[in-house]
């Protein structure tokens, strides 16, 4: 008698520590906050520069120990959970991170500088301007002096990468960076500015497009046309207002989408969470993913635990040092009720209790070998030749969604 297939797997997760920092803002309907009277709500405006200092040299330290932070203890609120999923997508691709006590500091005013270089990371550039020799590049800037020592590099590279205008002879890296400039910023990172030129004499939708400057207009144009930004709900675009470091996050991940994400996995929900693994299916084959324990796991709108992914969803995953830490689900899937499945038993694992959690089978789809993850219920039946329940041999599960109540050996 062959030996049954019991295949333990023990997922183990390394807890997340990745503490990040920089700052940006997004500008769109709905998700710029405004308080009862609509105006633009930002907090700290005073400390911004302390802080925005603080957090840069926190950044330099934290690289270097090489950890990442996604969860941040000030992101509570419903005042801000329209910006956790652009915080935490940005925090896990080390594009704008957080502060080392634990936050993120989502109200403080963004400066130039830190705009500028979370700009150069969002182009996939951060390990050129952290060079040795990009960051003794003699700058002649007026104000070249004022330029943090670890900015140098990204200054650099943005000034290579025309996110200058040519006739701009300072930096002014403390400055607030406003609506406006940071627009303008990232359509210029995107390599847009030709197609910004073009339509510099289109009509803007907002009612204070005359507070546009004409030579502006058309990086305005460009922005909306490409998903950028919007207005706020009266309908402004409000190019004078700081930004704030949840608005530029915003921002940043929405022009993030328009280059590619890198590093990004894409597929649809297997199974069910099972042993904190995540079976991801992609072009025909599955994966189990481990999970990190602290894993940031968006769903519907809003932040949710591990088992609320369904079998379906379609997802983006993000991992560090081989552990999942961003689930975003871009389409949910369709409820899925009853179902029957044939194929070859794969593998098995166990849970605590030394039952089955979950089954994987391996099926022959358009000639092509297709192996498939599900769970299995706690009362499951096993029905058939016991013999015979080994690996490579013939079985039928059946159960409803997505979770096999029967299995049966052929």
């Amino acid at each position: 008698m062959k030996k049954i297939l019991f295949k333990k797997l023990v997922a183990t997760g390394l807890a997340l520590t990745m503490v990040l920092g920089g700052g940006t803002a997004a500008f769109a309907h709905g998700k710029d906050y405004n308080d009862n009277k609509g105006n633009s709500y930002t907090k700290n405006d005073q400390s911004k520069n302390k802080n925005n200092k603080n957090d840069n040299k926190n950044n330099n330290k934290n690289d270097k120990k090489n950890e990442i932070r996604i969860n941040f203890d000030d992101l509570k609120g419903k005042d801000i959970e329209w910006a956790l999923r652009y915080i935490a997508s940005l925090a896990s691709q080390r594009i704008f991170e957080g502060y080392e006590d634990g936050t993120f500091k989502p109200y403080n005013v963004i400066s130039r500088i830190e705009a500028i270089t979370a700009a150069v990371r969002l182009m996939g550039l951060r390990e050129q301007a952290e060079s040795p020799a990009e960051m003794a590049t003699k700058l002649n800037f007026k104000d070249a002096d004022k330029i943090p020592s670890w900015a140098v590099g990204y200054v650099a590279v943005a000034l290579k990468n025309d996110l200058f205008n040519e006739n701009d002879t300072s930096v002014q890296p403390q400055k607030n960076a406003d609506r406006l400039w940071a627009t303008t910023l990232l359509v210029k990172a995107l390599k847009l500015e030709g197609e910004a030129k073009a339509k510099m004499n289109e009509k803007l939708p907002f009612k204070d497009a005359d507070k546009v400057p004409a030579g502006s207009v058309g990086y305005v144009a460009v922005a909306i046309s490409k998903g950028l930004i919007d207005g706020f709900e009266d309908n402004t675009f409000r190019p004078n207002d700081n930004v704030t470091r949840a608005q530029l996050a915003a921002l940043l991940d929405r022009t993030g989408e328009q280059f590619g994400e890198k590093d990004t996995v894409t597929g649809t929900v297997a199974a069910a969470v099972a042993n904190n693994v995540l079976p991801i299916t992609k072009n025909g084959s599955t994966v189990q993913l481990v999970l990190d324990p602290n894993a940031f796991i968006f769903r519907g709108g809003v932040k949710v635990n591990p088992s609320a992914l369904q079998v379906g969803d379609q997802v983006k995953v993000r991992s560090y040092n081989n552990l999942v830490i961003f689930v975003e689900v871009v389409k949910q899937g369709a409820v899925n009720n009853n179902f029957s499945a044939v194929g070859t038993l794969n593998a098995t694992t166990l849970n605590t209790n030394g039952s089955i959690a979950t089954i994987s089978i391996t099926q022959n789809i358009n000639g092509n070998n297709q192996t498939t993850f599900y769970n299995v219920s706690p009362n499951v039946q096993i029905t058939g030749n016991l013999a015979q329940f080994v690996q490579g041999h013939l079985i039928e599960l059946k159960g409803k969604d997505q979770v096999v109540t029967t299995i049966e050996v052929k």
